[in-house]
């Protein structure tokens, strides 16, 4: 029996989902998208028994991002990994939408750039890097394939998909994303997106819209 262990806490204004991912035989995580509330998601890190080891960051939209610096507090030394097309957006308050919250908004500058395809193993879990444009320019989806897991960020929602009427996004790439790179994906893969409930790629091949629409 596995013991990779993913939790999920919703975060913020909005409810974002913020992913801790560890092997209980390791004792160390990686945090997906610590969008609000770094400071809580590190006592619960600690409750787990596991220590942060890097940040992966699905897109730079306010919501996935604005927690970092409250982990990093704790941990200074923590790597950022984000998708190699997604600088302008974690770089850009007025793209990430983190300037409506006063000052000059909020920025993001990632240690560690990745490519579509790349392979990557933290924590000793391993991941690929799937790059699906159209929430934003640079989002990125994270496949733990051993465990057929996938982290869809905004791109794949239960019965539905990702915003594109944010700067930078765009409706007919995030349908042609879904389309030819998750939903090629096994049924069965699970799927851990931004925001709501977990679903599976099964279960959106006979209702996302996406799956549905024949334009």
């Amino acid at each position: 029996m596995s013991d990779f262990r993913i939790k999920t806490y919703a975060v913020g204004q909005i409810g974002t989902n913020c992913y801790i991912l560890f092997l209980e035989s390791r004792k160390e995580a990686v945090l997906v998208d610590p969008g609000a509330q770094g400071g809580y998601l590190v006592e619960t890190c600690k409750e787990h028994g596991v220590t942060p080891k890097a940040i992966f960051l699905t897109h730079g939209h306010f919501d996935h991002i604005l927690g970092i610096d409250e982990v990093k507090r704790w941990y200074p030394d923590i790597k950022i990994y984000a998708g190699e097309h997604e600088k302008n957006t974690l770089m850009d308050p007025s793209v990430n939408l983190s300037g409506g919250f006063g000052g000059s908004g909020y920025t993001v500058l990632a240690d560690v750039w990745l490519k579509d395809g790349e392979q990557v193993t933290v924590a000793g879990i391993d991941f690929k890097v799937i790059h699906t444009p159209g929430h934003t320019t640079g989002s990125v989806c994270f496949l733990i394939p051993e465990e057929e897991v996938l982290i869809s960020g905004d791109t794949l929602f239960q019965e539905s998909l990702g915003r594109t009427d944010f700067p930078m996004g765009n409706q007919s790439q995030i349908i042609q994303s879904i389309r030819e790179k998750l939903f090629v994906l096994p049924q069965n893969t699970l799927v851990y997106p931004g925001h709501g409930d977990m679903t599976t790629i099964g279960h959106e091949l006979v209702y996302n819209p996406v799956a549905l629409y024949r334009g």
